[in-house]
């Protein structure tokens, strides 16, 4: 891990209220040391699940979404938070299909032990091994809030991936 960043424990010093961390607007990242794509994520929780001291993010991604391909085949994704929305408004504008997003921004992508690229410029990382995904299934939606937004939902219904937070850090 770039030498800009300490480790910190998920368990004990993570102070963000996990009800709002992603109305922050984080970055996920997934991809390898050949290729990679980012994305802004309004939508995750974080908690456990399989024991108390297994520490998880929630994602969901879209499969028209670029990063489903990369979320897809990866056995690890992180999420970034950065002090200025600029990158996630970016990021959530704007396609990898399209443009380099990192290069336009002039990020600088940095791999972590396992092989899992982020940016340098970040001010957390969270590095999840993904432990369980799957696709929404449409037939147990219960109320009418999903129901709704999948009518005209041109993306798709979301796939879940439950990843167990191996690593965080944090800028010095």
């Amino acid at each position: 891990m770039n030498s800009k960043f300490r480790p910190i424990n998920v368990l004990t010093d993570f102070s963000e209220n996990p009800f709002t961390f992603f109305a922050r607007a984080p970055i996920l990242l997934a991809g390898d040391h050949e290729q990679y794509n980012a994305m802004t994520i309004g939508w995750g929780s974080l908690g456990t699940l399989w024991g108390m001291e297994r520490p998880t993010a929630t994602v969901y991604v879209a499969p028209a979404r670029h990063t489903f391909e990369f979320i897809e085949n990866a056995k690890f994704f992180v999420i970034m938070t950065f002090a200025s929305s600029m990158v996630a408004d970016f990021m959530g504008t704007y396609s990898g299909r399209d443009i380099d997003k990192a290069k336009t921004l002039g990020l600088t992508v940095d791999y972590t032990l396992h092989g899992c690229p982020y940016f340098v410029e970040a001010t957390t990382v969270m590095e999840c091994e993904i432990m369980y995904s799957a696709p929404l299934d449409s037939a147990g939606f219960r109320n009418q809030v999903p129901k709704r937004l999948y009518e005209n939902f041109p993306a798709g219904i979301h796939s879940v991936f439950v990843g167990e937070v191996v690593a965080m850090w944090e800028r010095k």
